[in-house]
């Protein structure tokens, strides 16, 4: 006989922050963890992650901002007005605190996060994410790009997501890509422009992270083009409580390249955090 076992259901909800509409969706039971899509992305992208995770914690996919069904807040969408989304949500969900997972510019919110709230913060995973601040040649071309978009958003984001894979195996992704192409073709100018703007203009976090008394766990592509490796080694030798999971064949876009690995890793590492 086959016992059918009944899972969460995943709840679609909304808040309104600055007036306007944040969406995020929220399924499971126990304790908390807030997952942050990157640029360009949604929610969507934790899809898989969370009918895992939903087992075992309180899982909240949030659009950010500009992103997925969330509005447009404002021309520039800053780590802090992200952020703020974000503590908008656990707040209205009675969540005290939680381990915050952010991909490449979730990571960046994420940390702004941790920055602002951290007594919030049980954990933090930087999933191919660092906290450094842009140099004066990444602003110059996020300005690049902000004028390619304005130009020819569409064929900016044909481009962009497959130069996020390992380009040795970029072409097992096809399906893939073109589900991040469709997510990304929902986006409006003016909020691809926002996003490029934030981030340009975000903070310097390393600071943050030499004295953070929080786990940090570190989750890192060796063929990532946008986020070299050895920078952001260097980076996880820094805050005193520190984890690394390092991928052979792994650009940027570790969820899609290596899920199993992945996921298994954010979900030892929020038990730990937690236990402890």
């Amino acid at each position: 006989m086959t016992i059918l076992l009944d899972l969460p259901v995943a709840m679609k909800k909304s808040i309104q922050y600055q007036s306007k509409n944040i969406a995020y969706q929220i399924s499971g039971s126990g304790p908390a963890m807030v997952l942050l899509h990157g640029f360009l992305e949604s929610k969507a992208i934790w899809d898989d992650f969370t009918e895992t995770l939903q087992k075992e914690f309180t899982v909240i996919a949030i659009d950010l901002p500009g992103h997925g069904d969330s509005e447009l807040i404002d021309e520039t969408h800053s780590m802090q007005i992200m952020s703020g989304a974000v503590k908008e949500v656990l707040q209205a969900e009675n969540i005290d605190n939680a381990i915050i997972t952010g991909h490449s510019m979730g990571g960046y919110v994420a940390l702004q996060f941790a920055v602002d709230n951290e007594k919030m913060v049980k954990g933090l995973v930087l999933f191919h994410s660092h906290a450094n601040a842009d140099t004066e040649e990444a602003k110059e071309n996020r300005r690049r790009t902000i004028n390619i978009v304005n130009q020819n958003r569409g064929g900016f984001i044909r481009q962009f997501i497959p130069d996020l894979f390992d380009q040795k195996h970029v072409a097992n992704y096809t399906d893939e890509i073109r589900k991040l192409q469709d997510i990304a073709a929902l986006m409006t100018p003016e909020a691809i422009i926002a996003a490029l703007s934030g981030m340009r203009d975000r903070p310097n976090q390393l600071q943050y992270l030499l004295l953070a008394e929080i786990p940090v766990l570190f989750i890192i592509g060796k063929q990532d083009s946008r986020m070299p490796y050895h920078q952001l080694m260097a980076q996880a030798v820094i805050p005193s409580h520190s984890e690394i999971l390092l991928l052979e064949d792994v650009g940027h876009m570790g969820y899609i390249e290596a899920p199993e690995k992945t996921l298994q890793a954010l979900r030892h590492f929020a038990l730990r955090c937690y236990e402890n």
